[in-house]
């Protein structure tokens, strides 16, 4: 056996997982790869989870360590793997807490700004919330699951994106979300936004205007967000009962869980070490709800009963996150961050803080959450403990707090110049400005028939859910996801053409090469995501340190 190679679960009797050097590793590459998602957060208003580039990288040095340390340095086990991307990706996802949404964007309508600490704390207690929700869903399912003249297909968004950042992310989405986005795509940019402009609804652009996403949108997220909620809503429906039975089960099949298990050949599926106690929980709950409303009081100058309100709904929303999520592998950040949003635009509207920074709260824990999800479902295959894994997200969250807050500061030291600019476009930033911005100045402002398409989305994404939940298998595959749909409504057409790309490219890769294609898929595309992202920071930090010379 090569040894630098994983060390395979169970070989040797070798059960160690929550090591130093795991959570040290976590550590270095989460404060690494934060700034890939601040970078590709600002430019296309996606995050990416960091768990594959996280795992290469940590088996990369450790391989390297044990060839020329030899047996000195332990191998570099598959649990100890699954610590660090736990950890890692806990880090990258930071940035769900706001970093490249709400809190650019209050910084933008108000002038508000947070000092390092202030939003370091901030990014930790939101991000904490979500993993205290993941690990309740953990604990109690067990994871299975028209011509116009100055209109242009080029300023609709149909052109090809030189950048590979979404072509790796299509490649690791798969076909069905990558189809599912083009036909979004073809909805939202190749239909709607050329009858808005045909309508008078938007007003014409000029020759020389570009493209016509920042115009377009503000009308466009209605349906597409009413798509994507209603679609999580009624899919975490179905589901509903069998997470209430889950809830009840008998103690005894509680305790036989929570039992330790050695690590072996028949150890693989099955979790090792005990469970989170229940009463571990609770206190969590309580503690994070409070230091979550008085961090909004603090901070903010938010009502304290508002912030209680706000941290109950992300409660709920977070697990209609962990549902989205599951499906896609795109946690809905800015969908139901809109939900939030909404909500306190009509008990509040008047109040761009308020409905900007409640809705943070609930786009960091739906953030973390689905982050935790995947990680736990990688750590169920491996017969790992998510006790241990509930420690190394922890731990990535206090990591990515202090580093995301930094990149964040160090890249955009003046949002209100910076941000909406062809350098940094900044799309999540629009759309949450837009919203915030269309309840300060009454619903009545709200784009011509926005709200009549928010319904004809709303029940699309119902149908849509409905109809791959009843259907047998072989035909609900066929249905096109309402999720993937609903997100290429508000991200540029661009952006879908090049994630379908990569999906497609994926796919003819696996079905030409077998098996040995579809091991490299994954490297190769986190590669291009990790890649580009790393190269964009340090471009964009050689540009701000130069900018003066």
């Amino acid at each position: 056996m090569d040894p630098g190679m994983p060390q395979a679960v169970g070989q040797a009797g070798d059960c160690r997982q929550f090591t130093l050097r795991a959570v040290c590793t976590g550590a270095v590459l989460g404060a690494v790869l934060v700034p890939c998602n601040v970078y590709s957060g600002l430019k296309i208003g996606w995050s990416f989870n960091m768990s594959i580039a996280a795992a290469l990288l940590s088996c990369g040095f450790w391989g390297l360590a044990r060839r020329l340390g030899g047996t000195r340095v332990p191998a570099w086990g598959l649990l100890e793997n699954n610590i660090n991307q736990t950890a890692a990706s806990s880090a990258a996802s930071i940035i769900s807490a706001g970093l490249v949404a709400p809190i650019p964007a209050l910084a933008i309508l108000t002038g508000r700004t947070l000092s390092w600490p202030a939003l370091s704390v901030w990014l930790l207690t939101v991000s904490l919330i979500g993993v205290l929700v993941g690990v309740a869903l953990r604990r109690a399912i067990r994871l299975s699951w028209l011509g116009l003249p100055t209109l242009t297909s080029r300023s609709l968004g149909f052109v090809l994106d030189p950048s590979l950042l979404m072509v790796g992310f299509g490649a690791i989405c798969g076909l069905r979300v990558g189809l599912s986005m083009l036909l979004g795509a073809g909805l939202a940019w190749g239909v709607l936004a050329p009858w808005l402009f045909a309508t008078a609804r938007l007003p014409i652009p000029e020759p020389t205007a570009g493209a016509v996403f920042g115009e377009a949108v503000e009308f466009l997220l209605w349906p597409g967000v009413s798509l994507m909620v209603t679609a999580a809503l009624v899919s975490f429906g179905f589901s509903l009962p069998g997470f209430v039975r889950s809830l009840v089960r008998p103690a005894g099949a509680a305790a036989n869980h929570d039992s330790r298990r050695a690590v072996g050949n028949d150890s693989v599926g099955q979790d090792v070490g005990p469970d989170v106690p229940m009463r571990w929980l609770i206190v969590g709950f309580v503690v994070i709800t409070l230091a979550a409303t008085v961090a909004q009081v603090q901070f903010f100058g938010i009502a304290p009963a508002m912030g209680v309100l706000a941290v109950v709904l992300t409660f709920a929303l977070a697990v209609v996150a962990a549902r989205v999520s599951g499906e896609t592998g795109i946690p809905p950040i800015g969908a139901l961050g809109k939900v939030t949003q909404l909500t306190f635009g009509l008990i509040h509207p008047a109040s761009v803080t308020q409905n900007l920074m409640t809705a943070n709260v609930t786009g960091g824990a739906a953030g973390q959450c689905s982050d935790l999800l995947h990680d736990l479902k990688t750590g169920q295959l491996l017969g790992a403990s998510l006790r241990a894994q509930a420690l190394a997200q922890c731990l990535g969250v206090v990591v990515g707090s202090l580093a995301g807050s930094a990149a964040y500061l160090v890249l955009v030291p003046n949002p209100a110049e910076m941000l909406l600019t062809p350098e940094w476009p900044a799309p999540a930033v629009a759309t949450w400005m837009a919203v915030a911005e269309l309840f300060r100045d009454g619903l009545e402002a709200a784009p011509q028939g926005a709200v009549v398409a928010s319904v004809f989305g709303g029940l699309a994404g119902g149908v849509l859910a409905t109809l791959q939940q009843v259907l047998p298998q072989r035909l609900a595959a066929a249905v096109p996801s309402p999720v993937s749909i609903g997100l290429a409504f508000v991200i540029p057409a661009w952006n879908s053409l090049s994630l379908f790309l990569g999906a497609v490219a994926a796919e003819a890769a696996t079905r030409a090469g077998g098996s040995s294609a579809r091991r490299l898929i994954m490297p190769v595309a986190a590669g291009l995501v990790a890649g580009e992202s790393l190269t964009g920071v340090g471009s964009a930090i050689v540009s701000i340190l130069f900018a003066g010379s």
